[in-house]
């Protein structure tokens, strides 16, 4: 390899390293001073897909990717909490968001990144308070940027006198289908829209490529970032892979539309570029800008149009893991307390069906070891807390309200029972990640031990299903049954725990492997005992 060549790969791919790293620095940093609100703006603010829209850019600009937002709304919609014409104006919105970074590149302050760089550093490294280590991330992040792009491009300035660099981009405008194919190839290999379009930027700066073959390129770019929302997809369920298929279908709609139009757009972009004196990089932005914007106005109309289009390529239905209680309606709490307290009964049921289906969920994982199960143990842990935390605010106002002395006693009971529920919960998370330090450790265990396990859950499944069942039929028989079933399970983890120990002093076993199975079974006997505070009380009279 000749020096010059040499020279122009290490520091192009050098600065495309560090500009990589610095949008995600960036948006690290974003995402801190934000806090936790991220999830739920997408949550509360997405009533109708304008709201969408508006919270798909919000969401963006912080984490600085659309693709994060992407995967936030897949959640989202996973869990039953958005559906998918909503989501559709999210995707919208993140289309638009994403064109914040192009804008600040086109500010072009590459003079200044490496005094941003140390006063960045300066706030991370020589102070202790976490918003000031915030901003100094961004500050850090904003100045990587620019000097990667400014190394990027002085990469670039030796090969725009090769000739074969000055064919390809002759290529490129010669025909508008090749420049968007560049777009999207480029895109999906760096997985980056903002990083291709950056490098975009550069070259249309230097006069590498001019304007109407720059716009087809940038309209692959945005066909490109969806297709890692589609590689992220593969083998998940139906809510992410129609959210990806629609992000997919509204760029590429986009894209024909606009390229059906390119002679007008491409004097459009023009116009504005003389009349307000937009720098080169500035004129890519707006282009972007105005695409995505475009795009949006054009096919909001369109959105149940587009959600039916969806529906029909990816037929079916997934299971929904609620994230919210449905029944628990605060206007009964000043009008009907008692009726509240039924509403609340019935949650409570379902709640504890939901933790089975969770236990279920993570014996399926320590089993089969399918990735996809330990995706949805984390879905299941962040559904029961979030309905543990609905039914705590619920019941704390139902307090102060006018109760019979029994109805107190019954709202007390079900507050203090939740928090059982919320610890089942928390060991069937605990056992998938016990699977993925087995995974991680290599460690197997015997047809014995698996087969003790296996007895272990379907005893503790066994107490779990009677346990709604008493509550729901109001029969404390079923209840005393249910009870009678944790002596067996205590029983089963003693014989197990003797076993594994003679497993292990017959060196049939590893001592490290056995370690882990103890602390594994350990979580059903656990279990068993917060359903047993839930029985007594239901015996006593008490819920």
């Amino acid at each position: 390899m000749s020096s010059i060549w040499q020279e122009i790969l290490f520091t192009f791919f050098g600065g495309l390293g560090l500009f990589l790293f610095s949008i995600k620095y960036m948006g690290d940093g974003l995402q801190l001073v934000a806090g936790d609100k991220i999830r739920n703006v997408l949550d509360r603010y997405t009533s109708t897909p304008f709201r969408g829209v508006l919270a798909g850019i919000f969401v963006t600009i912080l984490i600085q990717s659309s693709s994060g937002t992407t995967v936030i709304t897949v959640s989202l919609v996973s869990a039953g909490l958005l559906k998918l014409k909503q989501a559709i104006g999210i995707v919208m919105g993140a289309n638009i968001g994403t064109t914040v970074t192009s804008f600040i590149i086109g500010f072009n302050i590459s003079k200044y990144s490496l005094p941003i760089i140390f006063l960045g550093a300066a706030l991370l490294f020589f102070t202790r308070n976490k918003m000031i280590n915030s901003f100094g991330r961004i500050l850090f992040g904003f100045g990587g940027i620019f000097y990667a792009l400014k190394l990027m491009s002085s990469a670039m300035k030796p090969m725009k006198e090769m000739s074969w660099f000055i064919d390809v981009f002759n290529w490129i405008g010669d025909s508008a289908f090749y420049g968007v194919l560049v777009g999207t190839i480029l895109t999906i290999i760096i997985q980056s829209s903002s990083t291709t379009i950056a490098i975009l930027q550069n070259l249309y700066a230097d006069n590498s490529i001019p304007l109407d073959a720059a716009l087809p390129v940038l309209f692959g770019d945005n066909i490109g970032t969806t297709i890692t929302a589609v590689l992220a997809v593969i083998g998940s369920n139906l809510a992410a892979k129609s959210v990806a298929a629609s992000h997919v279908l509204f760029n590429v709609i986009g894209t024909i539309i606009c390229l059906v139009l390119l002679a007008p757009y491409t004097a459009f972009i023009n116009y504005v570029q003389n009349a307000l004196g937009l720098n080169p990089k500035l004129s890519i932005a707006f282009a972007h800008g105005t695409f995505n914007i475009f795009n949006t106005i054009l096919q909001f109309p369109f959105i149940w149009l587009l959600a039916t289009t969806v529906t029909k390529l990816i037929p079916g239905e997934d299971e929904v893991i609620k994230y919210k209680p449905l029944l628990l309606e605060k206007t009964l709490i000043t009008s009907a307390p008692t009726v509240a307290l039924g509403q609340v009964k019935k949650e409570f049921v379902d709640m504890l069906l939901l933790s089975r289906k969770s236990l279920e969920n993570s014996v399926k994982y320590f089993f089969s070891r399918d990735a996809k199960l330990n995706e949805k143990g984390n879905t299941y842990e962040e559904a029961i807390n979030s309905i543990d935390e609905e039914m705590t605010n619920y019941l704390t106002l139902l307090f102060r309200e006018k109760l019979s002395p029994k109805e107190g006693t019954e709202a007390s009971n079900l507050l203090d029972s939740t928090r059982d529920i919320e610890r089942i919960g928390d060991h069937a998370k605990d056992i998938v990640e016990s699977v993925n330090y087995q995974i991680r450790k290599n460690i197997n265990f015997s047809d014995t031990a698996k087969k003790e396990v296996q007895e272990m859950y379907e005893q503790s499944v066994r107490m779990l299903e009677l346990t709604v069942k008493s509550l729901e039929e109001n029969n404390n028989i079923v209840a005393s049954e249910a009870l009678a079933i944790c002596d067996k399970v205590y029983s089963l983890e003693k014989s197990a725990r003797k076993g594994h120990t003679n497993r292990m002093k017959a060196g049939e076993c590893d001592i490290p492997a056995g370690v882990v199975y103890i602390d594994l079974i350990t979580h059903f006997t656990r279990v068993c005992e917060h359903l047993r505070n839930i029985l007594e009380k239901k015996l006593t009279g008490s819920i």
